[in-house]
């Protein structure tokens, strides 16, 4: 999606102060799908499928608290603020695949520890997995919140393949110790 294409939906959520609960989930779930603070309570998403269930979790939230939420359709007045908008919800992604990558990056030193200590396990390879597993569903929601594409999203595509085949690595090591292979 290009700049100039991309629609904003703009929310406006108002929820009473007590009980913050209230306040939180609809943080939380703003956050969650990457929505921009852009004031206070005011949020800007891309207008774009898959925020459109978020958008709808969010008032059901506030109706619940006793509040409001209020979407707008709506785009930068001019190119710039359409750039800038674009700008900011990127870098977030960009912050978010960095994070990720250094999670990679643990999970292969983890695999590296495990071989160099001979720890073939089941228990340990499960352990891979699940860290594997979660690697993945937590990928899949960024790819998901990244609809322009942040610079360092391939890295992370890689990186993740990466992983993948250093835990088959292990796994196979695992399956001869075990088996006496």
């Amino acid at each position: 999606m290009t700049t100039a294409e991309c629609q904003w939906l703009v929310l406006s959520v108002r929820v009473p102060a007590q009980p913050s609960r209230h306040r939180v989930a609809i943080w939380r779930e703003l956050r969650r799908v990457g929505a921009l603070s852009i004031g206070q309570g005011c949020w800007a998403l891309p207008d774009v499928q898959t925020m459109n269930a978020a958008v709808d979790r969010v008032r059901d939230m506030a109706e619940r608290g006793d509040g409001e939420a209020v979407a707008v359709l709506g785009a930068g007045r001019t190119e710039q603020d359409r750039a800038r908008l674009v700008a900011l919800f990127t870098a977030d992604r960009t912050a978010e695949w960095v994070e990720f990558l250094a999670d990679c990056t643990k999970f292969d030193a983890e695999i590296d520890k495990e071989i160099r200590t001979r720890k073939f396990t089941l228990a340990e390879l499960e352990e891979e997995e699940q860290s594997l597993e979660r690697l993945r569903r937590w990928h899949r929601d960024i790819r998901t919140r990244d609809v322009f594409g942040a610079p360092n999203s391939s890295e992370a595509d890689q990186q993740l393949k990466h992983c993948a085949e250093r835990l088959e690595e292990y796994t196979e090591q695992v399956f001869a110790a075990l088996h006496q292979i």
